[in-house]
């Protein structure tokens, strides 16, 4: 197992295999093999269940499961023969083809309806339904799964310092003050928003034959409402059926998919580099592991390895899903063949997202935070507050409030003292005042924790 590792070309069959293995069902080679021939199956007893198709009699209960159980326990052994199939063939679709009749020939009952095996179908036809197995699998089983794992992690980190005060800093400046809670809530509603959005995104799929038509379909049985029989169908299989095409799905659907993707990935990439600013302000600390080393020459070092590994890793897969989304649309004319081989790279995409969902709960997993240090960079930010009493000042129609307090504070080293001999001097009513004076850093947070708390 090592020696493969060593030799693989992709980190993703290498270094990171064991963490993408949830994807292989789908993704692998093996994976669409076994969506095609699901597909070709249920073309079959489908076409079998049409009254109108009468040289195709229905099926009995007892074909059906046999027809079921030969797509649903497909063997690596017969995934191996349809690739030395295609060796004859050149044709990795027709090769599906031709292992079910073989499969099943010696079926006394099946062999003579297996003919219509494939009926009326370019390979396009079974491709888009496979590719679209394979995402809907993908999403529900993997992708969406390990994204709520990560919400759900991140909303309770969010509970537990919804009320532990952090300064804030726009443009790398200090600001007004939020909480560590607050920050992480931030990022759940963004990531709360896009799974919504990722989980009912519909996956399409088409069976309409060479150009999106029915011309085999309609010459062979026109008396068959084909455009019905095939929404049932694809309906069927559990996705939503496309009526216009090419000869392929238009792929606008991979696209939207992948582009949401791409959408939760860059979340999570600011939010690493968010993180690994904190880290490095000292505001978490990471829990140390025996015999770890953080650099081959500094010993003290704790690299947050973690989330710049996060970072990395959903750099790569958002490339790859951009791509995905801008190419997969186009065609020339009524198909080209730029798709396929694009189409076969989609599992490297989702791949280094896993990389990257599971290298962030790794990391959060080791953080602890240092409230002393948080503290002391509030206490030594006492200006931070001149937002709130020029706000005050306003209220009560100070003249030149804001003015007021930027020559107090503007670059200047404040001190509570000093603000407090500033408010007390100020027209304003006893209770405002007190409100103001009873104010620190550590506590002008709005409704930070109230925000966190609900999230």
């Amino acid at each position: 197992m090592i020696e493969s590792q060593l030799l693989a070309l992709s980190p993703l069959d290498g270094r990171y295999a064991g963490k993408v293995d949830a994807l292989r069902p789908m993704f692998s080679e093996f994976g669409l093999i076994q969506a095609r021939v699901k597909v070709e199956v249920e073309w079959l007893i489908a076409l079998a269940a049409e009254d109108g198709i009468t040289e195709l009699p229905a099926f009995t209960d007892a074909q059906i499961g046999r027809l079921r159980a030969f797509a649903d326990g497909l063997s690596i052994k017969q995934a191996v023969r349809v690739k030395e199939i295609e060796r004859t063939t050149n044709h990795d679709v027709k090769a599906v083809e031709y292992l079910i009749k073989e499969a099943l020939r010696d079926d006394a009952e099946l062999a003579p309806k297996l003919e219509f095996v494939h009926f009326a179908c370019t390979s396009e036809d079974i491709n888009n339904l496979s590719y679209s197995l394979m995402l809907k699998g993908a999403r529900d089983q993997v992708l969406l799964p390990q994204l709520d794992a990560l919400i759900a992690k991140l909303r309770d980190m969010a509970h537990e310092f919804a009320a532990v005060p952090m300064l804030a800093r726009t443009h790398g400046q200090t600001a007004s003050p939020t909480t560590v809670g607050k920050e992480l809530a931030n990022v759940v509603a963004r990531l709360q928003r896009q799974r919504l959005v990722f989980a009912e995104l519909p996956v399409p799929g088409k069976i309409n034959g060479a150009v999106g038509n029915f011309n085999a379909h309609q010459i062979a049985y026109p008396e068959v409402d084909w455009r019905a029989f095939s929404k049932i169908f694809v309906n069927s299989l559990g996705l939503s059926w496309q009526p216009y095409t090419t000869q392929i799905e238009p792929h606008d659907g991979i696209a939207e998919y992948c582009d949401v993707q791409r959408r939760i990935n860059t979340i999570l990439i600011d939010f690493s580099r968010d993180v690994w600013g904190y880290i490095s302000q000292g505001y978490f600390k990471q829990a140390l592991r025996a015999g770890e080393v953080g650099s081959s020459t500094m010993p003290h070092k704790v690299n947050p390895i973690d989330f710049e590994n996060a970072e990395g890793n959903l750099g790569i897969a958002t490339a790859l899903l951009e791509h995905f989304a801008h190419k997969l649309p186009i065609s020339r004319w009524q198909r080209d063949l730029t798709d396929s081989t694009v189409l076969r790279a989609l599992g490297v995409g989702f791949g280094h997202s896993v990389i990257g969902y599971d290298a962030l709960q790794r990391g959060l997993g080791k953080l602890s935070l240092n409230e002393d240090r948080l503290a002391t960079d509030l206490d030594q930010s006492w200006e931070v507050l001149g937002e709130a009493i020029q706000t005050v000042m306003r209220r009560y129609g100070i003249e030149n409030p804001y003015e007021k307090l930027k020559d107090l504070t503007r670059g200047q080293g404040i001190t509570p003292d000093s603000l407090k001999v500033f408010i007390e001097a100020q027209a304003i009513p006893a209770d405002a005042k007190q409100r103001l004076l009873d104010l620190s850093p550590g506590n002008y947070i709005g409704l930070a924790r109230e925000l966190a708390q609900d999230i």
